[in-house]
Order: structure tokens, then C-alpha cells, then sequence
């Protein structure tokens, strides 16, 4: 996930989920990608962008064209298992901020 997402006009909304991850894999490297396979095809979803350092420090956004878009996949039941392995074996500490994104701009050479 190193590309800058293509996202629609404003306005949309951006999920904001800042993470420090505890040691080792855990099963965590399979499930995020079960997770961006399984999130790319949910209805009004527009894209994510994913960076984690060396310390374990990550910081995800996904985009979406709803807050029902997000609600729904807060809701769905893979997400659901991979948000509680999260709490019990993949994540010391994170949080979520929920985003109305009402202006962007981009540039590129």
C-alpha cells in the first residue's frame, strides 16, 4: 500500500486508525491482507493508504464515501474477528478518528 489513494471529489470521509503493534507476526501479516482484499470490495470504499516505522508505530486511512460505508464494515463479520485479535494479540495500543474530508489537493511531477 504505497501509492496515495485515488479518492472522489470531496465531500468524503477518511477512518483514521493510528496503531502500535506488540512483537512478532501473530497471524497479523495474513489477516491484513485478508483485510485490504476483503475492504476493497465493499460498497463505498475509495481507497487506503498504510505506513507502519521501525518501532512498530502504523498509521492507516481508509477512505469512504459514507459514514453507513463505514458502518457497514465495522460491522462485517471477518472485520469484527480481526478487531478482536487486534485487542488480544496484534496491537498494544490504538485509536480511531472518523474524518469529514471537505477539501483535498495533490500534486505530482
Amino acid at each position: 500500500m504505497s501509492a496515495i489513494a485515488k479518492t472522489t471529489q470531496p465531500p468524503y470521509y477518511a477512518v483514521v486508525f493510528t496503531s502500535e503493534r506488540t512483537e512478532g507476526d501473530n497471524g497479523y501479516g495474513k489477516m491484513a491482507d485478508k483485510m485490504v482484499e476483503l475492504v476493497s470490495q465493499q460498497q463505498g470504499f475509495l481507497g487506503v493508504e498504510s505506513v507502519r516505522d521501525q518501532e512498530g508505530i502504523g498509521i492507516t486511512v481508509s477512505y469512504w464515501e459514507s459514514i453507513e460505508a463505514i458502518k457497514n464494515w465495522k460491522e462485517h463479520a471477518l472485520h469484527r474477528v480481526a478487531q478482536e485479535k487486534g485487542k488480544t494479540d496484534w496491537y498494544k495500543r490504538y485509536g480511531l478518528r472518523v474524518c469529514k474530508v471537505e477539501r483535498d489537493s495533490f500534486f505530482e511531477i
